[in-house]
């Protein structure tokens, strides 16, 4: 390894964790006062832990969630590790060390050789293969808004987001999570069949909640509500951008639910305290959203179903969101409702779930003249 990269390597990049960066914000402040560049007497760790906790909202719960932040968090500490760690097989060619400074130091051609790397010769790529195409777009997305945020504040004076490549998915490249109504109707039927109110019920709320796993894991028994004026329960359930959305409960749902936490030894909702988890696992905790996807791929793969054999993708918590779109849209349900219903702040969001429906519906065939072909069509 190079000296300069063993240099580097020497010096800790790591967070202090004081999530609310007061001491940060104080050095901005006096660097102000003195007439200073704001991020001059910043380390890279403080710009990187300023970048994730500032806040950018007056209403904090508009700023990004904890578990985007953790993303983050993980993916820019990995991709200092890796320039770190494998500098000389990345060829990241230091002459010397600018200010003690990782970020200043590097150069755009740093930037692409990392990429290049990333994508092809990296640990990881050799050791299991290829990154999905979805995985390689989210860790160049989460990079370049960091280097974009350390070029925008001055702290570094080369654009090196600029010298990442666009690492956009294709239609053709995305994982199918397509799920009609037969196959959720299958999967319903046999888990109902066994007796498995668990799996059962997990299904069943997903599917006709359309809510995101995290959101799932992280509902209370006080998420669950009474309208007096529709004479409905419904689900109040705090999605991304920390926005709230009420989804309708209908009998049988809640029953399910109801069901759900008997099997479980839950006490019931009328007693249960109000803060605690509405859906829990077997020892009565949260389901974290990598366990709830963990254990509901596994119960569905042991499962065995015939169309299980044709799917590429295992079917998990997300999927069941997807079902939710699809349903919805062959019951004639305006795309816009679909859109709100699920908490997509873009209509384009809504459209990818679609897509495959779209092309089904739009189809020239479905508007042939059936006169033609009368006896075959």
């Amino acid at each position: 390894m190079m000296p300069v990269i063993l240099e580097l390597n020497k010096r800790k990049y790591e967070l202090s964790y004081n999530a609310d960066v007061s001491f940060l914000q104080k050095k901005i402040d006096l660097a102000e006062k003195e007439h200073r560049r704001p991020y001059e007497d910043f380390s890279d760790p403080e710009m990187l832990q300023y970048y994730l906790y500032r806040q950018t909202h007056l209403d904090k719960r508009n700023d990004r969630t904890e578990r985007t932040v953790r993303e983050y968090e993980r993916e820019l500490s990995l991709f200092i590790k890796q320039l770190l760690t494998y500098g000389a097989e990345i060829d990241v060619d230091l002459d010397y060390v600018v200010e003690g400074s990782l970020f200043k130091s590097l150069a755009p051609r740093h930037i692409r050789r990392y990429q290049e790397w990333l994508a092809g010769k990296s640990p990881y790529v050799l050791k299991k293969g290829s990154y999905s195409p979805a995985t390689l777009s989210r860790k160049t997305t989460i990079i370049k808004s960091f280097l974009h945020f350390l070029y925008k504040t001055e702290y570094i004076e080369k654009p090196l987001h600029h010298a990442l490549l666009t690492a956009t998915v294709r239609k053709d490249d995305r994982p199918d999570r397509d799920l009609g109504p037969q196959e959720v109707v299958a999967l319903l039927d046999y888990f109902k069949s066994i007796q498995h109110p668990i799996v059962f019920g997990i299904i069943h709320v997903l599917t006709v909640t359309g809510i995101r796993n995290e959101e799932f894991c992280t509902l209370k028994v006080s998420s669950l509500k009474y309208d007096s004026i529709t004479q409905q329960y419904y689900l109040d359930v705090l999605g991304k951008g920390n926005k709230r959305r009420r989804i309708p409960i209908k009998e049988k749902t809640y029953n399910n639910i109801k069901q759900f936490r008997a099997a479980r030894g839950l006490q019931d909702l009328s007693e249960a305290e109000r803060e605690s988890p509405l859906f829990s696992t077997n020892t009565g905790r949260p389901y974290t959203p990598s366990y709830l996807t963990q254990y509901l791929t596994q119960q569905i793969e042991k499962s065995g179903l015939s169309f299980l054999k044709h799917r590429n993708n295992k079917i998990g918590p997300h999927t069941f969101r997807h079902a939710f779109a699809i349903i919805s849209r062959l019951s004639k349900i305006d795309i816009y409702e679909i859109q709100r219903s699920l908490g997509h702040e873009r209509i384009e969001t809504t459209t990818i779930y679609l897509e495959k429906v779209f092309e089904k519906e739009q189809h020239a065939i479905q508007s042939w003249n059936s006169d033609m072909l009368a006896d075959y069509i």
